[in-house]
């Protein structure tokens, strides 16, 4: 059955329920990358990157939307309060396992990316990694992702086109996805067909979109990729990545 026509199928189903299926199978291995990562170079240069926007000398309560196995969560703990949440119950059990490991203070939780059950005006930061993509009503996500933000509060989003990527990708030998099964790529595919997100022109549509709420201001950063994705590594992304940056009025 190709991709496509699994797509098909899945959008008369449950789509966030196989997309979550998607990402139980996958937590055990994508914790172990994490974990490897937190003690990588990669820490230093997404410690660098985040840096590079938060305002700084003051402690920050930090909301990590689709944490996964709690890196972002980890790295920003160390300094700041922060909250990870995941659709997926397997990622926050290894987020917990892995912040326990590293003697971190991250806190984690099972909800949805879409529908926050924070209260308005809570976080100073809204952050996520890769997530978008994933998302059936990123419109939704990203009134979610405002309402809670404090007035003056950044959004920081981090995502790459991979629904139009993964056609061209010629991979290194070692990359994110290398040990991953064939049949699990093929559902990762499967997510990118079905998904209306994978055919928006972005960073652009993201950056249109939020200016149209009136209620941040948003650019956008094509070159994040080429800062942290340099070396062909085990955590290699060929896709190029982005950052979607906001502040709310």
């Amino acid at each position: 059955m190709t991709d496509i026509s699994k797509a098909s199928i899945i959008h008369r189903e449950d789509e966030k329920a196989y997309i979550t299926s998607y990402w139980q199978k996958r937590s055990t291995g994508f914790a172990n990358l994490r974990k490897a990562e937190l003690h990588s170079e990669k820490q230093l240069l997404w410690q660098a990157e985040i840096n590079r926007h938060l305002p700084q000398n003051r402690r920050l309560k930090i909301l990590d939307i689709g944490c996964g196995a709690g890196f972002f969560g980890i790295l920003l703990g160390q300094k700041h309060d922060v909250t990870g949440i995941d659709l997926t119950p397997k990622m926050i059990a290894e987020a917990r396992a892995l912040a326990a490991a590293e003697h971190s203070s991250a806190a984690f939780a099972v909800m949805d990316a879409e529908a926050l059950v924070f209260a308005d005006n809570t976080f100073d930061v809204v952050i996520s990694r890769n997530v978008m993509w994933n998302l059936p009503h990123p419109e939704v996500a990203y009134r979610e992702w405002l309402r809670v933000l404090k007035p003056d509060g950044l959004l920081l989003n981090y995502d790459a086109e991979y629904a139009r990527g993964h056609h061209s990708q010629k991979l290194p030998r070692q990359n994110a996805h290398a040990d991953i099964a064939l049949e699990l790529l093929d559902e990762c595919h499967s997510i990118y067909h079905m998904l209306d997100i994978s055919a928006y022109n972005r960073p652009q549509w993201d950056a249109e979109f939020l200016a149209a709420t009136g209620q941040c201001s948003a650019s956008t950063d094509t070159t994040v990729g080429s800062r942290i994705y340099a070396s062909e590594d085990i955590f290699y992304i060929p896709v190029p990545m982005f950052c979607v940056k906001a502040v709310k009025f």
